[in-house]
């Protein structure tokens, strides 16, 4: 065709040729700048530039015949038989079975060989393995898969993993170099790969069960076997569940909710953890240029990722969290009308089409002329139908610093607070975080900088702390002290926004939602004077602006800002300014309201509706 897009015969050469190497001439393959995925009977690849640049076109490639060899060398049902419910377990054994498959078709063909290696190193750059430096950043199951994929296929790791494997490999072969020799005699049998790896998951200690456990339910079809069912099924039944017993457990006051009831609750919010080894990955992806930006960390040794109940005993976090109710009892009401209205958007399923052409339903009256010119057609029928609501995850990012002090922390825990409860009865699932410092002008780094004879431009100087009050996959119930602790005496510190958005993106980028959304709430420019004492004084600042860039510019999270007091719209490109902290309940939730109103209008547009105004943001100019 003339007017097609250059992109558009690559686009049906790999669909083509992920069909024939999958054998299943029906499978469905989209292009998409959604995460890669394959559920079912469709594959989703990721979208490629219109000028097809080599690398993104390898990367498509390499995710094209990766799932191909799934679909053709794979059986789900054995999988499910053999697979560990430890979600640790269960990454690494996903790990190998894909390098397995993968590894049966780079040994038929050279081609499928080298797209699979530009699709590995692409999975390895999204990780961030080549950043590692110490075994408790390198996932294990990222590893065992490059290790596996190198006994099979000879290929070794790519260079940005080296470091990575290097750390782990000489544990995994003191462990499993036995077992690790046999995976070649097995390849191509998944079942005999699958006891195997069993076995190298005992050798590793990651084994909760005997392996000759699920190897005698494997012989039973009819008793302890899951269903064969798409893994993406599975979790949507899971998140579906989850959803319905949030609704149940989230209306406040609630608090006659049976044991049995919340057992089963937080056994299934466990399940929905977002297992190392299996986070989809993009072949364009934020942070990529980030060394070239300038900016050095000195050590992170002494950085921090902490859950809040591991800040302060269990009997201050129960009275800070009782302060906190008594606050929220004044200014309830407020933020409450504006939740539900919120409730209300996200509940009403205003956003509908139609369906034409169809033998029964209301009378197409636009299609009557037809009739009058020629009284033989058919009449013609119309059906409305609703939308299905897009899968949405909402992490709120909450700055920690000592300048919220007071009033503005405690509006923010409670606004953080009413919304979360609002969004999990919407099935909405919500992420808490905070980020501050561990030390007031330093810590621990400054003092191992000085140890070193303070060498020139050192970068950040200070330990960083970055707390979870609520992971997405927490109901409310179980979370809701955890938000007291912002009221805890010394808690707050120094904030280097940079490093904390580009956590709680990287968090919230793994995850299986369609939809994200990262709302930041800060009442001031990355502060740490022991960092910029012996840097620029833009130095933090300079880096929040090319972290904020990244994220608009590269990836599919939307983010949005608010600033108390602080104008954060020379940073952000939606955001708006709040000068009282009083104004942050009605804030937060009218940027939620634009966002899903945003939404609407986007999708009705898309199905040849009318859309109405859209909702713009306040903003001013930077």
């Amino acid at each position: 065709m003339k007017n097609e897009s250059p992109a558009e015969p690559f686009k049906r050469a790999v669909g083509t040729a992920v069909r024939a190497l999958a054998g299943e001439p029906e499978l469905e393959v989209n292009f998409s700048a959604e995460p890669p995925s394959l559920k079912g009977g469709k594959a989703r690849l990721p979208l490629p530039s219109r000028n097809l640049p080599p690398h993104e076109v390898a990367v498509v490639r390499g995710a094209g015949d990766a799932y191909a060899l799934r679909r053709a060398y794979h059986e789900d049902k054995i999988h499910d038989q053999f697979r560990p419910q430890s979600p640790d377990a269960a990454a690494i054994f996903e790990a190998a079975e894909q390098a397995r498959v993968e590894a049966i078709g780079a040994l038929a063909m050279k081609g499928v060989a080298q797209n699979l290696s530009a699709g590995v190193e692409a999975r390895v750059t999204q990780r961030g393995l080549a950043k590692v430096r110490t075994r408790a950043e390198a996932p294990i199951a990222d590893v065992v898969g490059l290790l596996v994929r190198e006994k099979l296929t000879g290929e070794p790791p790519p260079e940005n993993a080296k470091t990575a494997v290097d750390l782990w490999r000489p544990f995994i072969e003191e462990k499993a170099a036995k077992d690790f020799a046999k995976l070649g005699d097995v390849l191509r049998d998944q079942k005999a790969f699958a006891k195997l790896t069993r076995t190298i998951l005992k050798d590793l200690n990651f084994s909760e069960e005997n392996a000759s456990d699920a190897e005698d339910n494997s012989d039973d079809s009819g008793e302890g076997e899951p269903e064969s069912q798409e893994g993406g099924e599975s979790e949507q039944t899971s998140e579906q569940a989850e959803a319905e017993l949030s609704d149940a457990e989230g209306e406040e006051g609630d608090e006659t909710t049976t044991e049995m009831r919340t057992e089963q609750s937080e056994d299934m919010s466990d399940a929905q953890e977002p297992e190392e080894g299996t986070r989809p990955w993009r072949p364009e992806l934020p942070f990529a240029d980030q060394d070239e930006w300038g900016y050095r960390i000195h050590t992170t040794q002494f950085d921090e990722i902490i859950e809040a109940p591991d800040l302060c005993d269990a009997e201050e976090l129960t009275r800070l969290r009782a302060f906190l109710d008594q606050q929220l009892q004044a200014m309830q009401g407020v933020v409450s009308r504006l939740a539900n209205k919120l409730q209300r958007l996200l509940m009403a399923q205003q956003n509908r089409s139609w369906e034409f052409d169809i033998e029964e339903g209301l009378l197409d009256t636009s299609r009557l002329p037809r009739i009058i010119i020629d009284p033989m057609y058919p009449l013609s029928f119309k059906r409305e139908k609703d939308m299905t609501f897009r899968d949405t995850v909402v992490t709120l990012l909450l700055d920690n610093s000592g300048s919220m002090r007071g009033r503005p922390i405690m509006v923010a825990a409670m606004c953080a607070d009413i919304l979360a409860r609002t969004l999990e009865r919407c099935a909405v699932k919500t992420e808490i975080l905070g980020f501050t410092t561990r030390a007031w002008k330093g810590g621990q780094s400054r003092e191992k900088w000085i140890a070193d004879g303070k060498p020139p431009h050192p970068g950040r100087l200070n330990d960083l702390r970055h707390i979870v009050y609520k992971a997405a996959d927490e109901p409310w119930r179980r979370a809701r002290k955890n938000l007291g602790l912002m009221m805890r005496e010394g808690l707050l510190k120094e904030n280097i926004d940079g490093e904390a958005l580009m956590w709680a993106h990287n968090r919230i980028a793994g995850r299986p939602e369609q939809r994200k959304i990262l709302m930041v709430i800060s009442d001031g420019a990355p502060v740490d004077d022991s960092t910029l004492s012996v840097n620029a004084g833009n130095y933090l600042e300079r880096h929040l602006r090319h972290v904020i860039d990244d994220i608009e510019g590269k990836s599919d999270v939307e983010l949005t800002a608010i600033g108390i007091g602080h104008d954060v719209t020379r940073y952000y490109r939606r955001a708006v300014t709040i000068v009282d902290a009083e104004q942050l309940g009605g804030a937060m939730t009218e940027q939620l309201i634009s966002l899903f109103a945003e939404e609407k209008a986007i999708a009705s547009h898309g199905k040849g509706h009318r859309a109405g105004p859209m909702r713009k943001l306040s903003r001013k100019a930077a």
